[in-house]
């Protein structure tokens, strides 16, 4: 069984038994897909206690969680700190043994369906810009006056859009498949459909 939810943004109350129920029933081969804003990896330099605890937590779980990125994830130590791993078909940054990224562009074999995958938005919240950690002074005018506005590699990555390379894996992985896939497992729509409703 797969379940698809949105944005967690690091709050996983969504998943204890209480707001969760059939998830006593679930075993690891079924998946929960978190569709972007994960948060989860997301403190600064290193996992933080609490991010510890909770990765460790939703490891715990009946199910296994799997996740794309969406523009608040910290993609320094989300692309570094964890090893990509081959599973059900594509390649993923494995968390936890049940905790897992689902990287751009692959295709997943999961409950006798076609998944592709492909995470990554642009923020919509850098009105006012985007700062470098040293602007200190800067940083604190922004924030006394509520500013919109983010840190680049602290609150904000350029890698919350796909990479030309990511795009290409893309192109080829579909290829592969005669572009037929079940679903499409994304953050966002592209602005184009968007703006159809």
């Amino acid at each position: 069984m797969v379940y698809i939810t949105g944005d967690t943004h690091s709050d996983f109350s969504r998943f204890t038994e209480e707001q969760f129920p059939i998830q006593a029933e679930m075993t690891k081969d079924d998946y929960v897909i978190i569709c972007g804003d994960f948060g989860g990896v997301w403190t600064f330099e290193e996992e933080s206690n609490r991010e510890k605890e909770v990765l460790d937590w939703l490891n715990t779980r009946n199910f296994s969680t799997l996740f794309v990125d969406g523009n608040h994830e910290n993609y320094t130590r989300l692309y570094n700190d964890y090893p990509v791993e081959k599973w059900h078909g594509g390649k993923v940054h494995k968390i936890r043994d049940s905790v897992l990224h689902l990287m751009r562009g692959e295709i997943f074999d999961i409950d006798s369906k076609k998944i592709f995958a492909f995470g990554g938005a642009r923020s919509h919240d850098i009105q006012d810009g985007i700062l470098n950690l040293d602007e200190e002074e800067k940083i604190y005018e922004y924030r006394k006056r509520g500013a919109y506005f983010r840190i680049r590699d602290y609150s904000w990555w350029d890698l919350e859009l796909p990479t030309e390379e990511e795009m290409q894996n893309g192109i080829n992985n579909l290829e592969k498949v005669n572009y037929k896939v079940d679903y499409i497992i994304s953050h966002c729509c592209p602005t184009s459909i968007q703006t159809l409703s």
